[in-house]
């Protein structure tokens, strides 16, 4: 993720890159010049008042412009997660936009073949693998960073501070490379390779979820056979070396006789070196950006930073990395009273799930001590609930507490003009501004 194309995801969930799964438009589909309700796919500068209209007015709505049935409420949504045997995972990773002939070609002689980690597979292999990484991805590893997290942290915020300008930028100054520099470690990578695993990302982020035409997709899918390249050289380094990683720990219980193989371990990396930096730096951005926009929330958390955990969810609920995730429908079934045919796709909207009034008193506030704030489904529900969500939260909860004891006068600098990459799924902020003077 560079800091003029990131875009984000779950943590430890992603990883297909199979050809878009298209749904089939229903037969009284209104034309495609209709207004949608002000609901714009890719546009994340301030989609709530445009979830909020189809909540009210069309809760289940058919989008031609992307071929998905676009679905707002809580209930609704959090069903389509429960019954994964009606609507699979199968196309959560699948190119919005369908791949170009070139780039197809360049993948192709590439040996690009990775799959999906976690988030994109279904049950039985779906169970497999999940149950192996889980015992690979122990709380000892948790406990074994955080020292290491907050020593990272704490040093960026200081260079910061350093510059005795009295102004930084969250992003650029904090969140860009602390996820990055924790996940390189727990997969056992150079951190050298930070600047190179940020643009792969860059590229796996535009190409699955972006809009990009034929050309535009060229250097990206360049990227991405590179990416590929080096998760499967992590493994056969893990095969020659061992170590001390996550990498290391499933080629271990891969000898040990688990069921998982050299390909599979590779998919695992390859999800987790996007989606486990890539949902965190915006996690920790979006944190910074609503609690230091207001004097008298950021005092609450100075004045007691246990506080802070309850203020992460109320985040995730408020402004998720991830607003919207995708399902297929494996045969004729009906969601809010709306029919979906067999092979139809379908877009559910977390961030409009996390503002529905008949779940959140309130949805629209902002509110730290928001009682039932946990039940927000930024990280999706079921089984597919993303694996790596403690580590994300740990991350930022170090990055809370280290700012507010650093920098307990911290303000954003206008922050009604913080603009957002577009994206179908992921609301980034682009920077957050940020001064610290009394």
């Amino acid at each position: 993720m560079s800091l003029s194309t990131q875009g984000t995801g779950c943590p430890f969930g992603f990883g297909a890159e199979s050809s878009m799964a298209t749904g089939t438009a229903p037969a009284d589909v209104s034309s495609p010049d209709r207004a949608h309700h002000g609901y714009e796919p890719f546009q994340m500068k301030d989609p709530f008042p445009a979830y909020a209209r189809l909540r009210a007015e069309e809760p289940v709505m058919y989008d031609e412009r992307i071929d998905y049935y676009v679905v707002t409420r809580y209930d609704d949504i959090k069903a389509v997660f429960e019954d994964w045997e009606t609507f699979s995972s199968e196309n959560a990773q699948a190119p919005v936009r369908k791949r170009g002939p070139q780039a197809t070609q360049i993948m192709n002689e590439g040996g690009f073949t990775a799959y999906s980690g976690l988030s994109a597979r279904i049950p039985p292999e779906h169970t497999r693998i999940r149950g192996i990484v889980q015992k690979a991805f122990t709380p000892r590893r948790y406990k074994a960073l955080e020292p290491f997290i907050r020593a990272n942290v704490a040093q960026r915020l200081d260079a910061m501070l350093a510059r005795d300008t009295g102004h930084g930028e969250i992003v650029r100054d904090l969140a860009y490379e602390v996820p990055t520099i924790t996940i390189l470690t727990l997969i056992g990578e150079d951190l050298a390779r930070i600047d190179d695993y940020k643009r792969w990302s860059d590229s796996r982020a535009a190409m699955t979820w972006g809009d990009l035409g034929d050309e535009e997709q060229i250097p990206h899918a360049h990227n991405l056979v590179d990416y590929w390249q080096a998760c499967l050289a992590l493994v056969e380094k893990a095969h020659r070396e061992g170590g001390d990683n996550l990498v290391a720990d499933l080629v271990k219980a891969q000898q040990d006789g688990a069921e998982i193989s050299d390909h599979e371990i590779a998919s695992v990396a390859y999800s987790l070196l996007f989606a486990g930096h890539e949902t965190t730096t915006t996690l920790i951005s979006n944190a910074l950006r609503l609690l230091a926009a207001d004097p008298a929330t950021w005092a609450k958390l100075v004045e007691d930073p246990k506080r802070i955990p309850g203020a992460i969810d109320e985040v995730l609920r408020y402004s998720g990395s991830i607003v919207a995730w995708r399902r297929k429908a494996l045969k004729d079934a009906e969601i809010g009273g709306v029919k979906i045919p067999a092979g139809a796709g379908i877009l559910l909207v977390m961030g409009s799930a996390n503002r529905d009034e008949s779940k959140f008193e309130e949805p629209e506030v902002f509110d730290i001590a928001r009682p039932n704030a946990r039940e927000h489904l930024s990280f999706g529900f079921g089984i597919h609930y993303c694996l790596g969500n403690m580590l994300a939260k740990l991350q930022t909860k170090i990055a809370l507490e280290e700012a507010t004891s650093k920098l307990p006068h911290l303000r954003v600098d206008d922050p009604e003009s913080i603009e957002f990459r577009e994206n179908l799924s992921f609301r980034v902020p682009i920077a957050v501004p940020v001064s610290w003077t009394e």
